[in-house]
C-alpha cells in the first residue's frame, strides 16, 4: 500500500478563510522594488534639499516602509548616500558614452548633448546644480566616502573628456579636458538660474573656444 503524504491546507486570510483562487496569501515584498524606491524617493529629496538635511526617517515615511525595512537595505543613511551617488554616476556614464555614439566624432557636439541630458535630468527633479558638486560641498573630508565617490566620478568624467580630444587631435588633453570640466560645473548651476537654451548656447560656444585654443 503507497504511503501517501498529506499536503497541508492552504494557509487562511485574517478571518480565517482560505485564499480564493487567484489570491496571494501574505506575498512577500518584492526586496528589489523596496531599494529602488527607497534610492528613489532619498534621491528626489537630496537634490531639492540637500543631503544633510534629510533624515532616514523622512525616507522612511514617504516610501511607507518600517525603519527595519530601510535598515535592511541600507545599515545607514551614509550608505543610502553613497549608493545614491553611485545610481547617478552610472547612469551620467550612460549619457555620456550615449553622446559620443551619436555625435560622430565632434567633441563639441559630444560634449552639448551630454550636458543637455544631464541638464533636462535636473531640471525635472527641481535640482539645486550638479548632485556631486553639492554632495562635496555637504562633505568637505576628502577621506569621507562619499567624497570619495564624487572625486572618482569627477576623474572618470575628466578621463572621458579626454579620450574624445585625443581623438580628434587634441595635444594639451590634460589642460583642455580640466577647462571643460569647469564649464560643465559651471553650466550645471547656471542651468538652475538661467534660461536652458542659452546656457546650452554659451555651452557650445565656450567648448569649441576651448578646443580651438588647444588645437
Amino acid at each position: 500500500m503507497c504511503n501517501v503524504t498529506k499536503q497541508p491546507a492552504a494557509s487562511a486570510d485574517s478571518s480565517g478563510a482560505a485564499p480564493r483562487a487567484g489570491q496571494v496569501a501574505s506575498a512577500p515584498l518584492d526586496e528589489p522594488a523596496v531599494r529602488d524606491r527607497i534610492m528613489e524617493a532619498a534621491g528626489d529629496l537630496f537634490v531639492t534639499r540637500g543631503i544633510r538635511a534629510v533624515s532616514a526617517e523622512e525616507v522612511v515615511a514617504i516610501v511607507g516602509i518600517t525603519e527595519a525595512t530601510f535598515y535592511r537595505h541600507f545599515l545607514s543613511k551614509e550608505e543610502l548616500v553613497v549608493a545614491y551617488l553611485e545610481h547617478r554616476a552610472a547612469w551620467e556614464r550612460g549619457v555620456v558614452e550615449a553622446a559620443r555614439q551619436a555625435s560622430g566624432g565632434d567633441v563639441c557636439e559630444a560634449f552639448r548633448l551630454i550636458m543637455e541630458g544631464i541638464g533636462a535630468s535636473g531640471r525635472a527633479q527641481g535640482s539645486r546644480g550638479c548632485p556631486f558638486v553639492d554632495a562635496a560641498r555637504e562633505f568637505p573630508d576628502v577621506e569621507h566616502s562619499v567624497r570619495r565617490l564624487v572625486t572618482a566620478h569627477r576623474r572618470w568624467f575628466e578621463t572621458a573628456l579626454g579620450e574624445m580630444l585625443a581623438q580628434v587631435g587634441i595635444t594639451e588633453v590634460s589642460a583642455a579636458a580640466g577647462q571643460l570640466m569647469m564649464l560643465r560645473d559651471g553650466a550645471m548651476i547656471a542651468g538652475h538660474l538661467d534660461p536652458p537654451e542659452a546656457v546650452a548656447d554659451s555651452l557650445y560656444n565656450a567648448s569649441r573656444a576651448v578646443i580651438k585654443a588647444h588645437r
